[in-house]
């Protein structure tokens, strides 16, 4: 039996992200909520009182976390009304 990729299992709900404020789930969430576009990145801590990091420094499961984050947003269809 051949285990299934980071990608296939967020998809079918076998790994959960965590979600505290400022991680990849989190900010994907948000970007998809306030419609700011699919741009990967996360925070050492808190939003925008910490280090931001860049998808070019984050690992395959960050990345994928702030995937399932920006998809279940828009799967929800949750967005901000101005």
């Amino acid at each position: 039996m051949h285990k299934l990729g980071i990608d296939i299992q967020t998809r079918i709900g076998k790994i959960k992200y965590k979600s505290h404020h400022g991680s990849p789930y989190d900010r994907g969430r948000a970007d998809s909520y306030y419609r700011r576009g699919f741009n990967p990145h996360y925070y050492t801590g808190d939003t925008y009182s910490s280090t931001r990091i860049e998808k070019g420094k984050m690992n395959d499961h960050q990345i994928a976390a702030y995937e399932a984050g920006y998809y279940d947003n828009e799967t929800e269809g949750n967005y901000k009304e101005y």
